[in-house]
């Protein structure tokens, strides 16, 4: 690599160190060891003979002299990921690593669903996941793509969102369990009202999502019609709160313990989808919504906006949503 070569990669990543604030968040970027992206900077400094950063152990600062010269290594990188990005827009076959992160569940009951058709289909297109319930930034942990489940508020203004498909929370309960709640009622489970009085009669637990809003507390309101077909005071919905000696923050423990007859379980409706198909588990108050804190959510593709999205980027959303749409 000559001169000029080697002082333009040196360029790009120091305003990568920069962007991030960090040596060890751009090694991780850009698939380097951190002692070589000081290396990098290092030579740097030493080709123009001056100090450009300043480094302790806990942060890092920009001289005066290095924030003149970020800004011009910054609009040199803003130019080659565009030029990247547009040939990447405009190639014929989509092809590369695409690198998204997704909630644990949803990536394990809905979205390693619809990747076997997106590879049959792109071969040469590489899916990197990290599963994980915590938001992870897209900038500094290098990904592409984030699966996040939100309502529209929820968003952050600063990405970009595709709607994939609705999430709704649903109460399960083994056939066995419900079967008993009947038994105890004297008549079939059709009203919120019983579960009120299920649990008055210490008849009744839940096991819960222990996280947030959610909890043990839910609110039910008739699925039948909406509220501008019906009075208000029709649609007030109801509240039950249920025992809960049980929380947990994952929808997979949730649909162990239910099926072990330990309650009615509150879970998102993708994760005891199987359950539900197989008869292992049966939706409780098929004619009511839960709303609140339990209401309807979307779950989302987002990425960081750009002019040229890429191929690969833009096929696989694209896959998303029309699995979202034919579920």
């Amino acid at each position: 690599m000559n001169t000029e070569s080697l002082l333009v990669a040196e360029m790009l990543v120091f305003a990568k160190v920069v962007e991030l604030h960090s040596f060890a968040a751009a090694a991780r970027q850009l698939d380097l060891t951190t002692s070589a992206i000081s290396r990098s900077v290092g030579r740097l400094e030493a080709y123009w003979g001056v100090r450009l950063l300043n480094r302790t152990t806990r942060s890092l600062s920009l001289t005066e002299l290095g924030a003149e010269v970020y800004a011009g290594c910054a609009q040199l990188a803003h130019t080659a990921r565009d030029v990247h990005a547009a040939a990447g827009h405009y190639a014929d076959t989509p092809r590369g690593t695409v690198r998204i992160t997704a909630p644990a569940v949803f990536g394990d009951s809905w979205l390693a669903a619809q990747l076997p058709s997106f590879r049959r289909r792109w071969p040469e297109v590489q899916l990197s996941i990290s599963l994980s319930d915590h938001a992870q930034d897209l900038s500094e942990q290098g990904l592409d793509l984030a699966i996040r489940i939100a309502t529209p508020a929820q968003l952050p203004p600063n990405m970009v969102a595709r709607a994939l498909r609705p999430v709704g929370y649903i109460a399960v309960a083994t056939p066995q369990y419900l079967h008993d709640l009947e038994m105890h009622l004297g008549a079939p489970l059709q009203h919120p009202a019983q579960l009120l009085a299920l649990a008055r009669a210490g008849q009744v637990q839940c096991v819960a999502l222990g996280y947030g809003g959610f909890q043990n507390r839910m609110l039910w309101q008739s699925a039948e019609a909406s509220p501008a077909d019906r009075g208000a005071a029709a649609t007030e919905p109801i509240e039950v709160e249920l025992p809960a000696p049980v929380t947990l923050d994952s929808s997979n423990g949730i649909l162990s313990l239910t099926l072990q007859h330990q309650g009615i379980g509150l879970v998102a409706d993708f994760a005891a989808a199987a359950a539900l198909a197989g008869g292992a588990l049966v939706q409780l108050l098929p004619d009511w919504r839960l709303t609140g804190s339990y209401g309807q959510r979307i779950a989302y593709a987002l990425h960081m906006p750009s002019r040229h999205v890429p191929l690969k980027v833009r096929t696989l959303i694209d896959h998303l949503v029309a699995a979202g749409k034919a579920r």
